[in-house]
């Protein structure tokens, strides 16, 4: 019973950590000839942050995954603001 566990739990990982290496190769390739792209890279990175937090759960870290689900949606709107912002300077 306890092997199994481990195995589900290891197959959780490799799962989660092939879709966040699928979506850094998504982001690095979104072109960035599009009109405000860093939006749309800052959406596909909320969607990976559920999916990493879904993760931290199964693995029974929830105090790991409170603080994250806390601190992402800072972090994405601070870049996003700092990038706005900063645009109207150029």
């Amino acid at each position: 019973m306890l092997e199994t566990i481990i195995i589900l739990k290891s197959i959780l990982l490799i799962i989660s950590s092939i879709l966040v290496l699928l979506t850094a190769i998504g982001i690095l390739r979104l072109s960035d000839d599009l009109d405000r792209v860093l939006y749309a890279r800052i959406h596909i990175l909320g969607v990976v942050d559920v999916a990493c937090i879904i993760a931290l759960l199964v693995l029974y870290e929830p105090l790991l995954a409170v603080t994250y689900f806390i601190l992402a949606p800072f972090a994405s709107h601070a870049i996003a603001n700092a990038h706005y912002y900063g645009e109207e300077k150029r």
